[in-house]
């Protein structure tokens, strides 16, 4: 960096986003029409875990990947490990995006 760093201030937390997760995991579960039970077999993640999280919010970065698997695309997941920096393939694409 050259000295100047930009931070953007954002009001949205992790625990809103932890929260957030939660939600979207029981909305699809109870969409899917799955008990925690179901939801345990079918994901590996042991029952209790489950109750934990969607009253608490709390789980195992694994654990919530072999639920969200089980309700939801990984693809959208593995997304977000891309690179956020555009890919240019010419000079124009530089010139527009400097």
């Amino acid at each position: 960096m050259t000295g100047l760093e930009v931070f953007m201030l954002s009001l949205y937390t992790a625990y809103d986003l932890q929260m957030d997760l939660k939600e979207f995991i029981k909305s699809a579960r109870k969409k899917d029409k799955l008990s925690v039970q179901k939801l345990a077999d079918l994901s590996g993640v042991p029952y209790a875990t489950i109750r934990k999280f969607e009253s608490s919010g709390n789980i195992s970065l694994r654990q919530f990947l072999m639920l969200y698997e089980t309700v939801g695309d990984l693809k959208k997941v593995k997304e977000l490990t891309k690179s956020c920096e555009p890919e240019f393939k010419s000079i124009e694409d530089v010139l527009r995006h400097a």
